[in-house]
């Protein structure tokens, strides 16, 4: 872990236990902790060989619609069954995904405190009555997944903003760290279709604001503040989570050229400048504002006008992380093909 990284870590859990200790502006908070997560996220995104799987152009263009139907579905079921009952449901879903998430992100700092075969040697596990399904898992991960439960019941139980946060950040950052947009043009598109989305369902109808409302599951960071009638300031995980992995992208761009981290820090302020710009707007005019209206021109208009300015448009579209993972795998067979070649042409040459 790099002490940069390091830092981030320290800083991002300084800020998120700061509200229980003092009064933090929520708006500053806000911007801060979404940009830690971000970057904590992009760098643990890096990874020694490339992802083996990538989004597809078509899984880009199809996502806006199907968490349009998503989210349609959400609000139907919170319109036309008790909100209690749904949220019930949704808190044990949720309770399973929250120590997965959190058990994750905590392991790469546990193991190091731990025996090398608690690491390595995987435990399988089956199903009872069900012997088909195996289960895999190291002693390490076990150990992990306790804090990981603790802060599960502790949400279950109290629906506590603290657990909420924890659990909201881990997702963030298992996002950001294991999805991979594959090349720049699929995260244009995919930006470009959910900055459409978050537009149309956040001016134009009522159905964003009502979910996010009624929601009552880990899927918004809260930020506690000064005023009883509005008590938390909102910010979905998708405004960390969407940008976020276009960041990273630029991050590996960066580290597989073996240069300084050129385009991620553009990407990473147009990400900062866009959020403030929300933050802005909102109070400004007093009302709930799609993030993704200021955070995808300032993201994709940060690396655009960077790439345009060192003549690198071709290298940032060309780039593709699929199929560096297929030339990794199959370029070391030209080289021992061509030794081959060398050595029976001079063992000719010998007779």
């Amino acid at each position: 872990m790099m002490k940069s990284e390091r830092l981030a870590n320290f800083a991002l859990l300084g800020l998120t236990l700061a509200p229980l200790v003092f009064k933090i502006n929520p708006n500053v908070n806000v911007i801060l902790t979404a940009c830690l997560a971000v970057y904590v996220g992009c760098h643990r995104s890096v990874k020694p060989t490339p992802p083996t799987e990538t989004m597809s152009k078509e899984h880009a263009m199809r996502f806006p619609l199907i968490g349009s139907a998503m989210l349609l579905s959400l609000f139907l079921l919170f319109k036309f069954l008790s909100k209690d009952l749904v949220n019930a449901v949704l808190t044990l879903y949720f309770f399973v995904l929250g120590i997965i998430a959190l058990s994750a992100t905590l392991l790469p700092s546990i193991k190091r405190f731990l025996p090398n075969h608690w690491n390595d040697n995987a435990i399988c596990w089956h199903l009872p009555y069900f012997h088909s399904v195996e289960v895999e898992f190291t002693r390490s991960q076990i150990v992990a997944s306790i804090p990981g439960t603790f802060f599960c019941a502790w949400y279950a139980s109290q629906k506590h903003w603290l657990a909420n946060n924890v659990l909201g950040l881990a997702f963030c950052i298992q996002g950001i760290e294991m999805l991979s947009l594959g090349s720049f043009m699929i995260g244009c598109i995919l930006l470009s279709g959910l900055f459409v989305y978050d537009i149309f369902w956040v001016f134009f109808t009522p159905v964003m604001v009502s979910v996010a409302k009624s929601f009552d599951a880990p899927i918004k960071l809260l930020f506690p503040t000064a005023d009883a009638a509005r008590p938390y300031s909102m910010l979905g995980l998708g405004d960390i989570v969407i940008p976020g992995i276009f960041v990273a992208l630029a991050l590996r761009f960066d580290m597989s050229r073996g240069k300084d981290k050129r385009y991620f820090i553009s990407s990473f302020i147009g990400y900062t400048v866009g959020l403030t710009l929300t933050i802005i707007v909102m109070n400004w005019f007093q009302a709930a504002q799609p993030a993704l209206l200021y955070i995808v021109p300032s993201v994709i208009g940060s690396v655009a006008v960077h790439c345009l300015w060192n003549g690198e448009v071709k290298e940032i579209w060309e780039f593709d992380e699929s199929k560096g993972s297929d030339d990794s795998s199959t370029g070391d067979s030209p080289n021992q093909d061509g030794e081959r070649t060398g050595e029976a042409e001079s063992s000719k040459k010998t007779e």
